[in-house]
């Protein structure tokens, strides 16, 4: 305990005692340390500083070949697939077929092999349309889009009657559309529709669907 008493007052009487400037010397030694210091600190690398590092391994996961081969093919799929619908649901009516229609009573027709009776239920009214499509206000190159969409619609939906409204206006239209009807091989047969549907303004169209196993 003693010993450490005087260790103690010894190291106060040592703080109490002001610092003596350093000599020429004394800086001399001091600059020189502080080079050779500065030295050693710039030349200490980076290379030095990371040695013993162990790299952290590329965790980045490369895409699977044949999950991007299986997407490319469905978006070519997907793309044939659309233009296969679009090419369904076209079809080229011609402006220069004229069909021998009747040229008295309402306007009317039946496709060979079909029969006549099916004219007396559209006229009756036996058939109720589905869908109806209005023509009013399209040019002959729209309606004839328009006209072929609905064929093709009506037969995915499995609908066999369907409403086209003409209009009458300057009539154009109202003259082309059973000229166009005709050459559609899915149409079975078209009758002026009844009042309620449309009288002298409508047709009523009656669709060849196909039913399962191809059986009507």
């Amino acid at each position: 305990m003693k010993t450490f008493k005087k260790e103690l007052k010894a190291l106060k009487k040592q703080l109490a005692e002001p610092r003596r400037p350093l000599g020429r010397a004394g800086l001399e030694g001091a600059n020189k340390r502080d080079t050779s210091s500065s030295a050693e600190e710039e030349t200490f690398s980076f290379a030095d500083v990371m040695q013993g590092v162990t790299p952290i391994s590329q965790d980045k996961v490369e895409p699977d070949k044949q999950v991007e081969l299986f997407k490319k093919s469905q978006q070519i799929k997907g793309k044939h697939l659309k233009h296969s619908k679009q090419l369904a649901a076209s079809f080229n009516f011609s402006d220069m077929y004229q069909a021998a229609l009747p040229q008295e009573g309402p306007m009317r027709f039946c496709q060979e092999g079909e029969s006549t009776h099916i004219l007396k239920q559209l006229r009756r009214g036996d058939y109720s349309p589905e869908m109806t499509l209005d023509l009013h206000g399209l040019t002959r190159e729209m309606a004839k889009a328009e006209l072929a969409a609905l064929i093709h619609t009506a037969r995915k939906e499995l609908i066999d009657c369907v409403c086209v409204m003409h209009g009458f206006g300057q009539g154009v239209l109202k003259a082309a559309l059973p000229h166009y009807l005709v050459q559609h091989p899915h149409v079975r047969a078209f009758h002026q529709a009844p009042l309620e549907y449309g009288g002298q303004a409508a047709l009523m169209v009656l669709i060849d669907i196909p039913l399962q196993n191809n059986k009507r």
